[in-house]
C-alpha cells in the first residue's frame, strides 16, 4: 500500500462519471496526469493508463457494487482496493 494511491477523477456528478484508480506511485509518484491522459487515443487509452501506473480503474457504479457486495469498505476504499488487486495478483501486498 506504501506504494500506491487512490486517485479519484470526476467528470460528472453520477455515479459513472466518477472513476477510482489505483496508481502505482513508483511509476507515476504523483498521480495520473488527467491533462495529458484527455490527449490519448482512446483505442490505446488501456496501454496509456497502464504505462502510467494504473493499477485498477472502477466506475463509481462498480465501486458501489463491490460495496454492497462486501469486497470494499466504504470507509476505507484504498486499503480494501490494494486488497483487492493482492488477491487478484495485480500487486504484492507489503
Amino acid at each position: 500500500m506504501n506504494n500506491t494511491i487512490l486517485e479519484v477523477i470526476e467528470f460528472g456528478d453520477e455515479p459513472e462519471d466518477i472513476f477510482y484508480c489505483l496508481v502505482d506511485t513508483t511509476v507515476s509518484p504523483d498521480g495520473l496526469d488527467v491533462s495529458s491522459l484527455k490527449l490519448s487515443d482512446p483505442r490505446n487509452f488501456d496501454q496509456v493508463l497502464k504505462e502510467n501506473g494504473c493499477l485498477m480503474m472502477f466506475t463509481g457504479d462498480e465501486i458501489e457494487s463491490l460495496i454492497s457486495r462486501g469486497d470494499v469498505d466504504r470507509d476505507q476504499i484504498h486499503e480494501s482496493l490494494v486488497r483487492l488487486a493482492a488477491a487478484e495478483g495485480i500487486i504484492r501486498k507489503n
